[in-house]
């Protein structure tokens, strides 16, 4: 086994760009809809367009790693993201800008499932978790950071283009009417030097664990037809629905109920619910030391709710600090959901874990369905009650889940040493 601090390295960086730019969209949908005269529906389609891909890819993916290896596919991943983001860059359209997301979806969907086998076998197993955990922060970290790129950007090419080398070289390839365009020259940019950097590394050589394998057609058909994979399948949808059908929206909401500017108010609320996102796994992790994790994730699904109805119904300032928290409210779900569902299975965790990522379809889903409720019902706000049902049914997760192992807790490991 083969440990590399150097490539540990890589793969948090790879996290950092998947992150940077998964989660720049949602301050992106302002100016999208005002460039193309664009209907609640039609801006649903951009992040269905992304997250669609996670759904076509998470399986196949797996199979492409183990016939290809990592650095292929890897490579392959951004070549596609940077096609994606250099066709749109070259020509901004709404029916471009469809085909390129869906494009970039396909890179990063491919990158998820390469890296964290990578990451395994670089850092060592024992040091697996830590290093999970420690990507999860380094991912947060640049979906905060994304949209103050994008202020940056923005504002520079429409104040002073001529101020540094960076913004005079935007200026002359980028539309004076659309300067967020910007951000997908930097993506083709930072995708195409990701290109050359995995081309000139040697990567250690990954052997995966037979419960590791992605597993053939008939394993998937066979946990298909099993109850608990099919409720844990749509309650990574759910969450990730949950997560998307918030982040995508944000900006525009704030922009038009409440009138900030999604340039700088409404782009910093959507950087500071990534922030609290990962400050909430900080805390995250020191109450599932403490307690039973479906207990954390019922309380943390009880209040997104709450806070939702606060970001929905409360005045401006309530609405504009209460977007953020749901950041917050989120932050344990993914992982919570994930292992309560892997623990909850003896066996094909390799294509189970495919399953649930195909589940990162949600997405995809769900914020199309706040765009098109938006324009049936008469506006985002009623849209964004379908956020309430997927909510709702992580909350149920913790009711219902009922793992072969549960998480260890101080009380727990205590009970257990008394009785022996």
């Amino acid at each position: 086994m083969q440990r590399s601090r150097a490539i540990v390295g890589l793969v948090f960086l790879i996290f950092f760009v998947i992150s940077f730019l998964t989660n720049i969209l949602g301050p992106l949908v302002p100016d999208i809809i005002s460039a193309f005269s664009l209907s609640l529906t039609l801006a649903g389609f951009l992040p269905f367009s992304f997250f669609v891909a996670y759904g076509v890819m998470s399986i196949p993916a797996g199979t492409f790693v183990e016939r290809r290896g990592e650095r292929v596919v890897m490579a392959t991943a951004f070549a596609a993201a940077c096609a994606g983001a250099t066709l749109f860059a070259l020509v901004p359209s709404y029916r471009i800008a469809i085909g390129s997301l869906f494009l970039i979806g396909l890179g990063m969907a491919a990158l998820q499932v390469a890296i964290n086998p990578l990451l395994r076998v670089a850092g060592g197993e024992e040091h697996f978790a830590f290093y999970s955990v420690f990507a999860q922060l380094v991912f947060g970290l640049a979906s905060f950071l994304s949209p103050r790129a994008y202020t940056y950007l923005v504002q520079g090419l429409q104040a002073d283009p001529t101020r540094n080398w960076l913004l005079a070289a935007l200026s002359r390839v980028v539309p004076k009417e659309l300067p967020w365009v910007s951000l997908y020259w930097l993506f083709a940019f930072v995708t195409l030097v990701m290109v050359l950097v995995i081309a000139s590394v040697r990567l250690p050589r990954v052997e995966l664990k037979e419960d590791e394998r992605a597993g053939a057609l008939a394993t998937y058909l066979s946990l298909l037809r099993r109850r608990v994979v099919v409720l844990y399948f749509f309650g990574i949808f759910a969450y990730v629905g949950s997560e998307q059908g918030i982040a995508n929206w944000i900006s525009e909401f704030l922009r038009s109920y409440h009138g900030f500017d999604p340039t700088t108010t409404g782009a910093s609320a959507v950087s500071w619910f990534w922030g609290l996102m990962t400050a909430g796994c900080l805390l995250g992790m020191g109450l599932l030391k403490l307690y039973d994790s479906r207990v954390v994730l019922r309380g943390f699904a009880a209040a997104a709710i709450a806070t939702l109805t606060v970001a929905l119904f409360g005045p401006a300032q309530a609405s504009l600090y209460a977007f953020p928290t749901l950041g917050f409210c989120l932050s344990v779900m993914w992982s919570i959901v994930f292992s309560l569902a892997l623990n909850s299975l003896p066996s094909h965790h390799g294509a189970f874990s495919g399953i649930l990522c195909t589940g990162i379809v949600g997405g995809a889903v769900v914020p199309l369905a706040v765009g098109w409720l938006g324009d049936q019902l008469g506006g985002l706000r009623a849209g964004m009650l379908v956020v309430y049902v997927t909510l709702a049914y992580v909350f149920s997760v913790g009711v219902w889940a009922r793992p072969l192992i549960a998480n260890e807790t101080t009380w727990r490991r205590r009970t257990d040493a008394s009785a022996r």
